[in-house]
């Protein structure tokens, strides 16, 4: 067998091959993205809770007919298991073990003929229930 000779050429192309991979991955897929208008309302509501400056902790936990179910709560600060986002102002804080399951989700608010409050869109969830308020 003949030892194939690594030259600088061959390993700078193969580092500029990685780099180029590396560049591709989509960035948004790996985190939780809030909208303005969410952000607005977010920002509203601490306000009038006497909440000014918290951030908002979204997590997942087991219940409902489909498995899990989202929640959400004003936090003050962020605890050494979540990881930290700011958009338009307001912190979002995600623990690691519900970034699992939130990878890509965008959190909404909509206000409507057909009621208001925040719409989490989730493209991992696989199956929800009839209410909207469980998944899996």
């Amino acid at each position: 067998m003949v030892a194939k000779k690594t030259t600088k050429k061959s390993v700078n192309a193969s580092v500029k091959k990685t780099v180029k991979k590396v560049a591709v991955a989509k960035p948004a897929a790996a985190k939780v993205i809030l909208t303005k208008k969410a952000a607005e309302k977010i920002t509203e509501l601490a306000a009038k809770d006497g909440k000014k400056g918290y951030g908002l902790k979204l997590y997942v936990f087991p219940g409902g007919c489909s498995g899990f179910q989202y929640g959400l709560d004003f936090e003050k600060a962020q605890a050494d298991t979540d990881i930290v986002f700011e958009q338009h102002g307001v912190k979002l804080f995600v623990d690691k073990e519900s970034m699992e399951f939130l990878k890509g989700t965008t959190i909404d608010y909509v206000d409507g003929l057909q009621g208001s409050g925040f719409k989490i869109e989730n493209p991992n969830v696989q199956h929800s229930c009839g209410c909207g308020k469980s998944f899996c």
